[in-house]
């Protein structure tokens, strides 16, 4: 109970806020202040291990304007032993019968928002995914495709188009078994049929070193000052022509600052934290030793140890 200002009383009185019908009452004289209050209270949560006979949500989930109906189709729940056992049962029997054009495009979100959930994606990313599989969908050219592949490709996509790249080897991990060919092959088919569809190459953002550095470096376990140094050297290697690919770049800068550091890695763990081959850090070692005094910060190493440097 709080207190509020009665018209009637002419003064401050306790008020009983109705829940049920959202009324403000007086408790004197029994005028209702407000009516139709909105309930601003925290909305109740069903979670994983509940039971779903007695989920108090009241709400449904949000529209989806990539479905047909926005999301809003009502579902009739099973039964639940109540007295209208059979007829909700008939009913859930008849929906089911029926043909739901968005059944695919759900099951699709839900695989699509399952990955980014384990390779722990911002929503924004899931949701340029799911409009990227609904552009291909409805060109209905992809029966018969490899659908975890297409899934996982739509995924890719939208992680370069929104400045967030992750490799094909972190994508492949949350794939359902699709390999790293079968998402590259996705990958070229999304690409053309999207380019057919808007008459101009599809734009999927450059990839630098520098954007899977403070991931890596978070996988090794590396310090601030390490994590500092190697994203000032991979910056650097930038202005110089090393044919190598970003992701091999940003292994070989990570191996070269654990080395000039206290915190030796393993060129090994190395390997496994980047998904990089170990023969291909060391090449990507070669390639950038030369341009060494230029690339690793003054304050990080001297020429000296620089010299003493041991290849992987």
């Amino acid at each position: 109970m709080s207190d509020a200002f009665c018209s009637d009383c002419k003064r401050q009185t306790e008020v009983v806020f109705d829940h049920s019908a959202g009324d403000t009452v007086c408790s004197e004289c029994g005028l209702v202040l407000e009516s139709h209050s909105i309930d601003k209270t925290s909305e109740w949560r069903t979670f994983a291990n509940e039971s779903g006979d007695n989920d108090p949500v009241r709400v449904g989930g949000p529209t989806n304007p990539l479905l047909a109906d926005g999301g809003l189709t009502t579902v009739i729940a099973k039964p639940n032993g109540t007295s209208g056992d059979f007829l909700s049962s008939s009913l859930g029997r008849w929906q089911n019968r029926g043909s739901n054009p968005d059944r695919g495009l759900i099951v699709a979100f839900k695989t699509i928002a399952t990955m980014a959930d384990r390779l722990g994606l911002v929503a924004t990313i899931k949701d340029r995914a799911n409009e990227i599989y609904k552009r291909v969908e409805d060109q209905k050219s992809s029966r018969g495709r490899n659908q975890d592949a297409l899934l996982a490709a739509c995924l890719y996509i939208a992680c370069r188009q929104e400045d967030k790249p992750r490799t094909v080897k972190e994508i492949c991990s949350v794939a359902n078994g699709a390999t790293k060919k079968e998402i590259g092959r996705a990958k070229e088919y999304i690409v053309k049929q999207l380019g057919l569809e808007t008459g101009q190459s599809v734009e999927m953002g450059t990839i630098h070193a520098g954007d899977f550095m403070r991931r890596f470096c978070s996988n090794l376990g590396m310090t601030n000052q390490t994590v500092k140094a190697a994203q000032e050297s991979v910056k650097k290697s930038e202005e110089f022509d090393i044919r190598r690919s970003p992701i091999s770049i940003a292994a070989a800068v990570i191996y070269i600052i654990t080395q000039l550091s206290d915190e030796k890695k393993p060129l090994r763990d190395i390997s496994v934290a980047t998904g990089v081959a170990e023969g291909t850090i060391r090449n990507s070692y070669k390639d950038l030793y030369p341009h060494l005094p230029k690339i690793i910060p003054a304050w990080y190493a001297k020429e000296e140890d620089l010299k003493n440097l041991q290849s992987p």
